[in-house]
């Protein structure tokens, strides 16, 4: 499938997939989204000094990277597993920009870090910061009660329906502890009813640039 590296419309760069007219990030901005969905309705929701953090869709790197900046900010322990079933290419990883849109070049050397460092392995990236990446099919998930917090980052369900599913959406529900929270930036009313549906708690939030709304959920 082609992919080809685009600036989005706050300056920050992703991945874009001609054939699904699909982004890695949002065209309204890569960064914005990351701060608004994952951050914002996530992170700091969550008010957790030490954080067990489960990413749906590494990607890029960029969601864990920003966490790190902001674990760092403030005085968070964070232990972070990123699962990809298709890893990012070290071509397409040298082509973006974030470390320049978030003026981070202080921690260029972390950045590296979170794309060199091995798979299914642990990893400590900083004193304060663990990060495993797996690669892995988002239905072959089987962790209970491990996370505070997860990142549904997968693709839209315009283009994989399947990654949206009550069964998925169950194997979340198992892998977070009590109260645990999931955030996303979806909003479909399919999406929302499948959580709901597994025994999710949903509230619908103000969505990033671009998007009118985006879904909360949790554990209870």
């Amino acid at each position: 499938m082609k992919r080809e590296i685009i600036i989005t419309s706050d300056g920050s760069t992703t991945i874009h997939l001609p054939d699904w007219n699909e982004q890695y990030h949002s065209k309204h901005g890569a960064i914005q989204e990351a701060y608004h969905v994952f951050i914002k309705s996530g992170l700091e929701y969550v008010k957790k000094n030490k954080i067990s953090i489960l990413e749906i869709g590494f990607g890029t790197g960029l969601n864990a990277f920003i966490t790190f900046l902001e674990g760092k900010k403030n005085n968070h322990k964070i232990d972070y597993v990123g699962i990809e079933a298709y890893p990012v290419d070290d071509n397409e990883i040298q082509k973006l920009n974030y470390v320049i849109e978030l003026e981070a070049s202080d921690f260029q050397s972390i950045f590296d870090k979170i794309h060199t460092t091995p798979w299914e392995e642990k990893h400590t990236i900083s004193e304060d910061f663990l990060l495993t990446k797996r690669q892995q099919l988002f239905k072959n998930i089987n962790d209970e009660n491990a996370f505070n917090l997860i990142y549904f980052d997968a693709f839209g369900a315009r283009v994989q329906p399947e990654l949206w599913t009550e069964s998925i959406f169950k194997r979340m529900y198992k892998a977070l502890k009590i109260n645990g929270v999931l955030v996303t930036y979806s909003a479909k009313g399919s999406v929302r009813r499948a959580m709901q549906a597994v025994g999710f708690s949903v509230e619908r939030l103000p969505g990033p640039p671009g998007k009118r709304e985006m879904l909360r959920a949790i554990k209870t």
